[in-house]
């Protein structure tokens, strides 16, 4: 789910719950000061608990977000360095594996830009034929004439068919439903507390809005993270398109 979706539906249901607390509950709730001092005891500790846990979501979304960055760099080293190292061949090898090496970048280019989902498996099996040529192409080589340039070649292949599979690592990385099903029910609890301070106040059912509106821009900002491909920040393969141009 992106960002641009749980942001409209997090504002309303925050809301309701906000307004439950105000219309329902607060009418309910005992006027004497030991129930006011208590209920405001827990009150704060639920929003400081909430406040905690969206910044350690936070935190965790925005690591694997770096993490993705990070590896978008490390892949694009690693066919670079491959790519100057498949010289060392003989020249109708070294034409080979920089032939395929130019049209995985290429693929490599659009996992990172492709949105629709439905077109990954397609390119997962591209990718993944790709790779089987490239590793064949260095294999046979290494074959013909065994020696510490072709193990150096070969070396640098498997690198890079490594990075690759760190990379779709990082990108199904994603954080648990539990934790999104935690922090959503304290969120409503939180906000159903706030709605009974406000209702029990006159003239300030206006401000049940403002926490809701805040906790669901946090809300907004994990999702999209956490949603590389449908969300509004996405990870630009940099990198691979500047190597793509060196290739060139």
């Amino acid at each position: 789910m992106s960002g641009l979706s749980v942001f409209p539906a997090s504002v309303v249901t925050l809301w309701l719950c906000a307004w439950l607390g105000a219309r329902v509950l607060a009418p309910r709730l005992s006027a004497d000061q030991r129930t006011r001092e208590d209920f405001n005891l827990v009150l704060a500790a639920s929003l400081t608990l909430l406040g905690l846990i969206i910044g350690f979501t936070f935190s965790m979304a925005s690591n694997r977000y770096d993490q993705r960055k990070s590896y978008e760099s490390v892949e694009a080293n690693a066919i670079g360095t491959e790519y100057l190292r498949a010289g060392l061949l003989p020249a109708p090898d070294a034409a080979k594996v920089r032939r395929l090496l130019k049209h995985y970048v290429d693929e490599r280019i659009l996992f990172y830009s492709i949105r629709d989902r439905r077109r990954l498996p397609e390119l997962s099996t591209q990718t993944s034929e790709t790779q089987a040529q490239l590793w064949s192409a260095v294999e046979a080589a290494a074959a013909a004439q065994p020696n510490a340039v072709t193990v150096l070649v070969a070396s640098g292949m498997n690198n890079v068919l490594d990075s690759e599979g760190y990379t779709q690592a990082a990108w199904w990385n994603r954080l648990p439903v539990e934790a999104w099903v935690l922090m959503v029910l304290i969120a409503m609890l939180g906000n159903v507390m706030v709605g009974v301070t406000f209702g029990r106040a006159q003239g300030r059912g206006a401000l049940l809005i403002i926490l809701p509106i805040l906790v669901s821009i946090a809300f907004f900002l994990i999702a999209d993270i956490e949603s590389p491909r449908s969300g509004v920040i996405h990870v630009a393969p940099q990198n691979l398109l500047a190597l793509l141009a060196s290739m060139q």
